[in-house]
């Protein structure tokens, strides 16, 4: 069963925390402990307790780019019990800047949220932005999409700004090339990954407080991989991510490259894979051992009127759901499904501002439940059951992708 939240006053940034909420913090700014292992494939369920939430994992985390989540409240996120959500340093850093962050006592203060956060270092803005900025040992120079002026996010920036939001969880700046990038660009980018992880270390400021992570780069072959992966675990930080991936490579690619690095990793922290959002890639990628995810996904697809279900993505504008009468799910009891019929939401989605808001509730518990739905299924030892039967609702007819039979084969599940 899913623990029961942890919530502390939030500490001003900067400042220790009070005498009286001493009592209720973890003693190391993060601690994970695994509770409980499948027995067939990779998946386990752990506690990753850090100062403003204990977090079941497997997890998925919502992104909130810009300190909000596009069209969901923070209480509305509580209400879903969501643990942990993440904001972008690189956004962050440009607008509203560290200046306003630091006077108003770090992000959770500043929009208001209570719960966990975890803030990506910007290195992914060298691939989406990468007409805007220039690369260097030095770090990376931007141009400011929102003005215009230069600026240079540095290893060392990267933390100072990270520092000033507060966050639980802090991203290593990297240095991320696109995924199907060949060539000695992609060996260059793993060294200096590497590099960075140190000076990111060196100038973070908080280490009582707050946690980095490394990421493991190396592109889509495995040697980088597994050398990248064997010089950060020799730094002693308190978990790892997986980076570089979900960026145009072949899915055989994808899930091979995530078996491998679970297999690099320290079973006692946790395992992160960035930018990973379909729910089938979420079940693969727990059954390979991942124990965190993060992507736009749920709220961007809901803002085109499409909404998630176990079977698939339903896309509400069709007329098809016009006079439909169900809610979205019929199992589901998040807000949306328990209050809004697929006709309603047919009628306002992609017209009506607040429609973005109805289907991202929907959306995010969604993701959400199936997360708690899968450490159940650990705990209880069925999750390679569950996994079938997912599956099958997903893929009905015997119509399950190759590369997901063979990822789940390659952890003894058969399709």
């Amino acid at each position: 069963m899913d623990t029961v939240p942890k919530e502390v006053p939030i500490p001003a940034s900067g400042s220790p925390a009070s005498a009286e909420d001493a009592t209720t913090r973890p003693s190391a700014p993060l601690q994970y402990r695994v509770v409980a292992k499948c027995g067939v494939t990779k998946a386990r369920v752990g506690v990753m307790s850090v100062r403003h939430a204990d977090v079941d994992t497997p997890v998925f985390m919502p992104v909130g780019t810009q300190g909000t989540l596009k069209g969901v409240l923070p209480e509305q996120l509580l209400a879903l019990d969501c643990r942990i959500m993440l904001g972008n340093t690189y956004h962050l850093g440009m607008r509203p800047g560290t200046t306003v962050l630091e006077k108003a006592g770090g992000l959770h203060r500043f929009m208001g949220w209570p719960r966990a956060l975890l803030t990506d270092s910007g290195g992914f803005q060298m691939v989406s932005l990468l007409q805007l900025a220039e690369i260097t040992e030095q770090g990376v120079r931007f141009q400011s999409p929102y003005d215009g002026s230069e600026c240079m996010l540095t290893p060392e920036r990267s933390m100072e700004i990270q520092n000033a939001i507060g966050a639980d969880i802090m991203m290593q700046l990297d240095d991320v090339v696109k995924t199907t990038t060949t060539g000695p660009r992609v060996e260059e980018a793993m060294h200096r990954t590497i590099r960075w992880l140190d000076r990111s270390i060196g100038a973070h400021a908080r280490d009582t407080e707050q946690s980095i992570f490394p990421i493991v780069q190396g592109g889509l072959q495995p040697d980088l991989r597994r050398a990248c992966a064997a010089e950060l675990t020799k730094r002693n930080t308190r978990g790892f991510a997986v980076g570089g991936l979900s960026g145009g490579e072949s899915k055989d690619e994808f899930w091979r490259t995530v078996h491998l690095c679970t297999d690099l990793l320290p079973e006692d922290k946790p395992r992160y894979l960035m930018g990973v959002g379909f729910a089938a890639d979420l079940v693969v990628c727990v059954a390979l051992g991942i124990d965190m995810f993060d992507c736009v996904f749920p709220t961007r697809t809901a803002r085109f009127g499409c909404a998630l279900t176990r079977a698939g993505q339903i896309n509400l504008k069709q007329r098809t759901f016009a006079q439909d009468m169900r809610p979205i799910e019929d199992d589901c009891d998040c807000s949306t499904c328990r209050t809004y019929t697929r006709a309603y939401l047919h009628h306002i989605v992609t017209v009506e501002p607040v429609a973005c808001s109805i289907v991202s509730v929907h959306n995010v518990a969604f993701q959400l439940r199936l997360m708690g739905d899968m450490r159940d299924a650990i705990q209880e030892g069925r999750f390679p059951a569950f996994v079938k039967s997912y599956m099958a609702v997903r893929f009905p007819d015997d119509t399950v992708p190759q590369w997901i039979r063979d990822a789940l084969a390659a952890v003894n599940v058969q399709l």
